[in-house]
C-alpha cells in the first residue's frame, strides 16, 4: 500500500514537473514572440521615420527652391520694372515742362499719378516676394508704414499699438499676404466712407493667436447698410486662413478685429 502511494506521489510531481515546463516554455515562446513583435515595430518605426526625415528633406530642398525662385523675381522686378517706371516718370515730368497746353498738361499729371501708382504696387508685391519677411514684426512695421503713407495726405491721424509681440515669430507667406490684403481694404474703407479723423492700429500676440485691430472714430456703419465686397472679401480671406473676421460699430466709430492662430 505504501509502495502504491509513493508511485503516486511520484507521478503528481511528474505530472507538476511537466505542466510547470509547459507552462514556462509557454511563457518562454511569448516573451520571445514580443521581443520579436519588439523588435519589428522598431524596425518599422525606424523606416517610417527614415521617411518622414527623407520626406521633410525634400520640402525643404523645395522650400529653399521656391525661395531663390523669389528672390530672383524679386530682384528682376526691382531692377527691369523699377528702372522703367522710374524713366517713365522721369520723361512724363521732362514732357510736362515742355508742355503749354493745359489738357496736354492734365493727362500728363494723370501719367504721373498713374506710375506712381504702379511704384507702389510694385513695392508691395517685392514686399510680398521677399521671404526675408516672414516674420510678424516685419508684418506689423509694414502695415503701419503702409497705413502712414497711405493717409498721410488726408486729415486722418494714425496711431499705432502693439502687445506682447514676439517680433522673430515666423508667419507663412500666404498668412502674411492675406493679412496686408484685409488691412489695405480695412484702411480704404476708413479713408472712403467713415469721416474719421483718426485711425488706431493694434496688434496683439497671445502665445500662438494673433489679432489685429483697426479703429476709427468716424461716423460707423448704418445697421440697414448691405454688407459690401470688401467686407465679404475680407471675412472670406481669414476664412481660408482657419481665423476670423469681427466687425463692430457703436455709435461713434468702427472697429474691424481680425483673429488668426499663427
Amino acid at each position: 500500500m505504501t509502495h502504491i502511494q509513493d508511485d503516486i506521489k511520484l507521478a503528481y510531481i511528474i505530472a507538476i514537473s511537466i505542466m510547470m515546463l509547459f507552462v514556462a516554455f509557454i511563457v518562454l515562446i511569448v516573451v520571445l514572440y514580443n521581443k520579436r513583435q519588439l523588435f519589428f515595430i522598431q524596425q518599422q518605426q525606424l523606416k517610417e521615420s527614415e521617411h518622414q526625415n527623407q520626406l521633410l528633406q525634400k520640402e525643404l530642398e523645395k522650400q529653399k527652391i521656391l525661395e531663390q525662385e523669389r528672390e530672383r523675381i524679386s530682384h528682376d522686378m526691382h531692377d527691369d520694372l523699377g528702372a522703367g517706371i522710374s524713366a517713365l516718370k522721369l520723361q512724363a515730368e521732362f514732357l510736362k515742362q515742355k508742355a503749354e497746353d493745359e489738357d496736354l498738361q492734365s493727362d500728363i499729371d494723370e501719367l504721373l499719378k498713374t506710375s506712381e501708382e504702379m511704384n507702389i504696387s510694385m513695392r508691395e508685391m517685392l514686399w510680398s516676394l521677399n521671404s526675408g519677411n516672414d516674420t510678424l514684426g516685419s508684418f506689423i512695421d509694414y502695415a503701419i508704414l503702409y497705413t502712414g503713407n497711405f493717409l498721410k495726405k488726408t486729415t486722418i491721424v494714425v496711431h499705432s499699438e502693439s502687445e506682447d509681440i514676439m517680433s522673430d515669430t515666423p508667419i507663412s507667406t500666404e498668412l502674411r499676404r492675406n493679412l496686408f490684403l484685409c488691412l489695405k481694404e480695412a484702411v480704404n474703407n476708413v479713408y472712403k466712407h467713415s469721416h474719421a479723423s483718426t485711425l488706431k492700429l493694434s496688434f496683439l500676440q497671445e502665445k500662438n493667436i494673433f489679432s489685429m485691430k483697426i479703429s476709427d472714430n468716424g461716423i460707423g456703419v448704418p445697421e440697414d447698410q448691405p454688407k459690401g465686397n470688401g467686407l465679404r472679401n475680407m471675412k472670406r480671406r481669414m476664412g481660408e486662413l482657419s481665423g476670423e473676421c469681427k466687425i463692430i460699430s457703436e455709435g461713434a466709430g468702427t472697429c474691424l478685429i481680425f483673429k488668426v492662430i499663427l
